[in-house]
């Protein structure tokens, strides 16, 4: 399943086994290079990130992989928590999970959708939910993106700056923000990444 190999080896009875199993290590992000490191050096696109997720497990593995990639990330275990640090800390993208045990994840969205401070945001919906009525209810839900668990981190990283560089549904003409994203024409409907 995980590509790896095992092994048994014992010298006979009463002396004892030795089990060896082999898995293939797991790719990480590497440390971007500082911006201020030399004055070639490329500067790194980074947003104000707020992950929610009732699995601790789940969220802080994200949080940790987008802190690698340098964003400044927050984390809610719970709705509740996740309304109030949207709003005190206005994230530039929610990454949310649908199957929230206080409340789920469309209602969630509905409330930060409602909420003025945070217009601008974009929200993409991380989830194991993947049916095409999962997806239309994240949309109708006012979701940027509908992203299927588990999420390879190169692809998350590539819709982060594919979605900021397009302007919200409601806010088609809105002024360039701070990051000075390049605003797109469309808005893509949902997509959907598998791991590899």
């Amino acid at each position: 399943m995980h590509g790896g190999t095992t092994e048994a080896h014992s010298s006979g009875l009463g002396q004892g086994s030795e089990f060896i199993v082999r898995l293939p290590a797991l790719s990480w992000p590497a440390r971007p290079a500082r911006i201020h490191a030399t004055k070639r050096a490329q500067p790194v696109q980074t947003w104000r990130v707020l992950v929610i997720d009732d699995n601790a497990d789940s969220a802080d593995s994200i949080a940790a992989i987008l802190e690698t990639s340098g964003h400044e990330v927050e984390v809610a275990y719970s709705a509740q928590k996740a309304l109030e640090m949207a709003v005190a800390h206005q994230p530039d993208i929610v990454l949310l999970d649908i199957g929230l045990p206080d409340m789920d994840g469309y209602e969630v969205a509905k409330h930060l959708r409602q909420t003025p401070e945070l217009k601008e945001m974009r929200l993409i919906a991380v989830t194991g939910y993947g049916q095409l009525s999962d997806r239309q209810r994240s949309q109708e839900a006012g979701f940027d993106e509908h992203v299927v668990k588990p999420v390879e981190w190169r692809k998350l990283e590539e819709l982060l700056t594919s979605l900021m560089k397009r302007p919200r549904r409601s806010s088609q003409n809105r002024p360039s923000s701070s990051n000075n994203h390049s605003p797109q024409s469309t808005t893509r409907c949902v997509t959907s990444i598998n791991h590899s």
